[in-house]
Parts: structure tokens; C-alpha cells; sequence
């Protein structure tokens, strides 16, 4: 599996090139708690908008979001259309982004994009994904799940998709557990994806405008 770490670095864009557009996703994971923190470190580089399943709203405190980060839930994904010819919302947001990042990825949600699988709007996302532009994605489970022939099967398939797999670390889980499986920190995340956001502006490949 494709992974990628190191320094926030700054980024190089052509005068008047808009901010990146990232779209962050949450599932149901409790490292989802730390979701509000993730946000804050992507939205005063880029602009921000947030997806999140029904089981990572057990985790997430809305209130501690970004005031400028728009917040969609599997409820807007219905309420925004009612007839042929209205916008999509799946892909909507998949025009929209340049990159998309699914902190923390659940053992759950890992097995539906595994599966080609959209039954949300997260996965409907990844179904719809185009992917000449980045996905990242940074699994948070027990160890024992992360050490399931499933898991190895599944990042195989996800790998073959051309997803960057931001590994989990080694700590005292929240089950109290001890192993690997805990989600990167936040800033780890941030940094990894700007730092591939950079090297292709560098090199040409990924000018925003």
C-alpha cells in the first residue's frame, strides 16, 4: 500500500490560483473525536468541506468544527434532490475537491470501498471518485482488527484503486487495548497531504486554479 509522510512544507501556487479544495471525511470510528481537530488544521490552508457517516456522529462534537467548514451528513444527500435534472450531491462533491481525505477510516468503511460498495454518502463519494485527483485515507480499529486477513485483503483492493494509505500507529487504544491501529495524528495527516500537494505543484501536476 501506497503511503506518504513528512513536513508541512509550503506550497507553491501561480499568483491568483485559488486555495485547494479538500473534502474531509469521518466514519464511525472513535477517532472521530478527533475529526473537529482535523479540520482545523486543513482550513487555514485550503478550503474545507466535511462529510460524515451516521455512526461517526456518536464521536463528533459539531460545535468543535471550523465556523467556515461546510458539514454534510447522509440526510443532505436525500434533501438535496427531488427531481431529474437537480444536482447530485455524491457528485457534486466529487467535482468539487482536489483531494479527499477519509480520517478516521473505519474497519467497516474500509470493507464497503473494498467491496465497490455506496450505500452513504462517503462511499457513494469513493464510488463516484475520480482518481486522477488524490485520496488518502488513515484507518483507525482495534488491533485485532486491523490484523485480520480481511484488513490485508481489503488494502490490497483499495491499493489497486490508487489510494494512499496513511498508516495507523502503535498506542494504548480507546478499548484498551495495546497494538497498532490507532489513526495518525491529525497534523501527521495534514502534513502528508500537503506535502504531495506541493511536490505536483512543483512539478507541474498539481496547480489549482
Amino acid at each position: 500500500m501506497a503511503s506518504t509522510a513528512g513536513g508541512s512544507g509550503s506550497v507553491r501556487m501561480i499568483p491568483g490560483a485559488r486555495r485547494p479544495r479538500i473534502l474531509l471525511a469521518a466514519s464511525g470510528s472513535v477517532a472521530a473525536i478527533k475529526f473537529g481537530n482535523l479540520c482545523h488544521c486543513f482550513s487555514e490552508w485550503a478550503e474545507v468541506r466535511a462529510v460524515v457517516t451516521k455512526a461517526s456522529l456518536f464521536f463528533i462534537d459539531r460545535t468543535s468544527l471550523p465556523r467556515d467548514v461546510i458539514f454534510y451528513t447522509d440526510d443532505d444527500e436525500w434533501s438535496s434532490w427531488n427531481k431529474i435534472g437537480d444536482p447530485v450531491l455524491h457528485i457534486e462533491l466529487r467535482r468539487w475537491a482536489d483531494i479527499m481525505v477519509i480520517a478516521p477510516l473505519s474497519a467497516n468503511t474500509l470493507a464497503k470501498i473494498a467491496g465497490g460498495l455506496g450505500d452513504n454518502l462517503l462511499t457513494c463519494i469513493v464510488r463516484a471518485w475520480d482518481y486522477s485527483k488524490p485520496l488518502f485515507v488513515a484507518p483507525a480499529m482495534n488491533t485485532f482488527m486491523w490484523e485480520n486477513p480481511f484488513t490485508e485483503r481489503h488494502l490490497m483492493s483499495v491499493d489497486e484503486l490508487g489510494i494512499c494509505l496513511i498508516p495507523p500507529v502503535r498506542k494504548r487504544l480507546a478499548c484498551g487495548d495495546y497494538g497498532n491501529g490507532a489513526m495518525a495524528e491529525p497534523s501527521l495527516i495534514y502534513s502528508t497531504v500537503r506535502l504531495l500537494l506541493e511536490s505536483r505543484t512543483q512539478t507541474g501536476d498539481g496547480t489549482v486554479s
